[in-house]
């Protein structure tokens, strides 16, 4: 920072140490002024400009510097001035101190803002650049935000001084109005019985409904700003129009349907989506015969002789037998029974209220996107020369590949490995990373990649995928060794790409609408789930931020109560307490935080730990690996964040979710009653640990000497032998 700006950075804090040493906040007091309002008024009366100046000049200073007593200064207008002379002085001083206040923010601390921390301000400045005026406007409108904190704010952007002016001149108008108006009945008051007058009332009322009205008003603009161009319908043929029938669309169009709304559901694919029928359902099915085989291997530690070996294409005709036995629940006919309109079609949006399916215009007052996410194809060279697998196509495959190369170590790849390894492939994981399951603890990573070791899958962390090969024949992948440096090559018979899935934000009209993308490539969305048009709204994959089947329904529930109420009230999604898991064995359950994102965001936790090691039904059942791992808030019973490693850990986080959710601590945990011998008491033991060692020592000395008492001090009684 240069000499000129830390001259004027040590002058405004002067004059702000200033105000506070010689206690110049006592003039701006209302008792004060209330009981020098008749000299006040005197001196006005006589030298009326000269009264207005001075005014001017110290609002301007007091915005200018951001003291305190810009309200209350609002209000003096109004008792000394009137309604049209204190508004004009108002308007024009806080406008001009604001202006000041901003132009020194961006003299002094702009630069160095954007230096510092330039990358994660650019998105802000682009949206300042786009509709900086707009946000402005509606700061301004909405007295809840400090002024003081928008004028400095507003210098670290690029917003120009000239827009800066007008729009907070035209903005604060409305508040100095209602400010003044108050003021000018408060200089009326000449007795307690004046509290009473319908002019002071009404000016109190008016000034506790600005926020609300200022609320209202925003929103009209906002909305008249946004739906520009687009002729709205007279009148709508339906309450909601659903788009896709995966877990979210569904859980919309039931939701819907169950509060008596006319509501269409439309899907181009199969009911169900991708959880039913490429995702969830499917691989859970697979794993569960992945672990009988798993369990047969192990059959001589539980005492028995048997072995077997896995009939591959019986287990992938069994996976698509479970599908079937689900499909009724998520099948048209129910859903139809359930007063659902579902149309097999591709839908098209066309307007904000219009969507176009089958050669039909449905209109609609609210639409709810549930399109969903496909599975991300690299652009690696040669990929399509060598027919790769997805989580989309796998389920396909009778034969068993000998030779299967999984790209991926995610929560997906670490599964798919795991399970066609037990199933007789022979298993080689790729991932570019250190580590496999990189969001969770290195520790949980560390006991999944022991249990692909055990199992037989060949690991090859670190290594880059540079391009696939079909020579001869043969198929194989170059990659790039990063601890070793070296080229290595890995050959294959089918490669399956475990690598993420991209939002499915095309096809059905998002373009024609407008519809704005995250930097991710999903649909952005506000809190409250809508779109840039505040009667579109989007749930699960296509706008995350999670992609998980229960965030989308659990998303669908607010997007369809705000998509038919929100003209009355809406309610935001609510993500404080998300719960996942990883399937592999041992399962990889979390909610909340764990110890590195701790460590990232630097946030002190008291961490807890429980070895299933110690627990006797984990002994009886051969599983008895992992752990229960608590982080809480330093001396306090306060869950921050559970992760739990070892059989049935996604079953076994229900509890720790129930309490975070409903602020519950451990001490509650600990106090329930659990069966003996279950899994779930590996819960209460990890909460008995956490009491432990918040027990006062204190305490513990004044319980020794209680029951040291209690014992007394005499020696054994005459009948009785001494203890030898």
């Amino acid at each position: 920072m240069d000499r000129r700006r830390l001259a004027l950075l040590g002058l405004l804090l002067a004059l702000v140490a200033l105000f506070f040493v010689f206690d110049l906040g006592q003039y701006l007091d209302l008792a004060r002024l209330k009981a020098e309002q008749a000299a006040l008024e005197a001196q006005v009366a006589a030298r009326p400009w000269r009264a207005a100046g001075l005014f001017l000049l110290v609002y301007v200073a007091t915005t200018a510097l951001s003291l305190p007593g810009a309200a209350l200064l609002s209000l003096v207008a109004g008792a000394l001035f009137g309604l049209l002379a204190g508004s004009v002085l108002v308007s024009l001083a806080s406008t001009l101190g604001a202006c000041l206040a901003m132009l020194s923010s961006r003299f002094v601390l702009r630069d160095w803002v954007q230096r510092r921390f330039g990358p994660r301000l650019a998105a802000i400045d682009r949206g300042i650049a786009r509709d900086g005026a707009f946000y402005l406007f509606a700061l301004r409108l909405v007295p809840a935000f400090p002024f003081f904190l928008i004028n400095l704010a507003m210098g670290l952007t690029r917003l120009p001084l000239r827009t800066f002016a007008w729009v907070s001149q035209l903005g604060m108008l409305p508040g100095t109005l209602v400010y003044v108006n108050a003021g000018r009945e408060l200089g009326r008051l000449d007795s307690l019985a004046g509290i009473l007058s319908p002019g002071l009332l009404g000016a109190f009322a008016l000034l506790g409904l600005f926020p609300l009205l200022a609320r209202l008003l925003l929103e009209r603009l906002k909305a008249r700003r946004v739906y520009a161009g687009w002729q709205r319908p007279r009148h709508f043929e339906r309450n909601l129009v659903v788009i896709g029938a995966g877990s979210g669309g569904l859980v919309s169009a039931y939701l819907a349907a169950a509060l008596q709304a006319r509501v269409t559901l439309i899907e181009k694919g199969q009911m169900g989506g991708d959880c039913l029928n490429r995702g969830c359902v499917p691989s859970k099915a697979l794993l569960r015969s992945a672990r009988v085989a798993s369990e047969l291997r192990k059959a001589a530690s539980l005492g028995w002789r048997a072995s077997g070996e896995a009939d591959f294409a019986a287990v992938m005709e069994r996976v698509q037998r479970v599908i079937g036995r689900i499909e009724p629940h998520d099948s048209a006919e129910r859903y139809r029974d359930l007063g659902v309109e579902v149309l097999h079609g591709e839908a098209r949006l066309v307007s904000p209220w219009a969507v176009e399916v089958a050669g039909r215009r449905l209109t609609a007052r609210a639409i709810v996107i549930a399109t969903g996410a496909h599975p991300l194809l690299p652009e690696i060279p040669g990929l399509e020369r060598v027919e790769p697998l997805t989580s989309d196509t796998v389920w396909s495959l009778r034969q068993r590949p000998q030779r299967l190369l999984v790209l991926g170590g995610g929560p997906l790849g670490c599964e798919l490995a795991q399970a066609f390894q037990r199933l007789g492939c022979r298993v080689t994981l790729v991932e570019m990373a250190e580590r496999l399951l990189l969001r969770e603890d290195p520790e949980a990573s560390a006991a999944v990649q022991a249990a692909l070791v055990a199992d037989g899958v060949d690991l090859r962390l670190r290594h880059q995928a540079l391009r696939f090969e079909a020579l001869d024949g043969g198929r194989r992948l170059v990659c790039h060794d990063q601890a070793g440096g070296a080229e290595v090559l890995l050959g294959f018979d089918r490669v399956l790409l475990a690598l993420g899935r991209v939002a499915n934000v095309s096809g059905f009209g998002a373009e024609t609408l407008g519809l704005a993308l995250r930097a991710n490539g999903t649909l952005e969305t506000d809190e409250y789930l809508a779109t840039r048009f505040p009667n579109i709204y989007a749930v699960g994959d296509v706008t995350g931020p999670w992609q998980f089947t229960h965030v989308a329904a659990h998303q669908a529930k607010y997007a369809a109560l705000n998509a038919l109420f929100g003209r009355f009230w809406r309610f935001k999604a609510d993500y404080r307490v998300i719960p996942w898991a990883t399937f592999t064995e041992p399962e990889v359950a979390r909610v909340g935080l764990n110890e590195q994102e701790a460590r990232t965001q630097g946030i002190a936790v008291e961490v807890t730990r429980f070895d299933l090691a110690e627990l006797d039904r984990a002994i009886a059942d051969e599983a008895a690996s992992g752990f229960v791992k608590v982080l809480s808030v330093p001396g306090r019973d306060r869950i921050l964040g559970v992760t739990l490693v070892g059989e049935h850990a996604g079953d076994l986080l229900g509890e720790f979710v129930a309490a975070m959710r409903h602020g519950h601590g451990l001490k509650q945990v600990l106090g329930t009653l659990h069966i003996y011998p279950t899994l779930a008491e590996a819960n209460q033991y990890a909460a008995g640990a956490w009491q432990r060692a918040h027990v006062s020592p204190r305490l513990l000395r004044v319980l020794k000497g209680l029951q040291r008492w209690q014992r007394g001090r005499r020696g054994p009684a005459r009948h009785e032998p001494p203890v030898v």
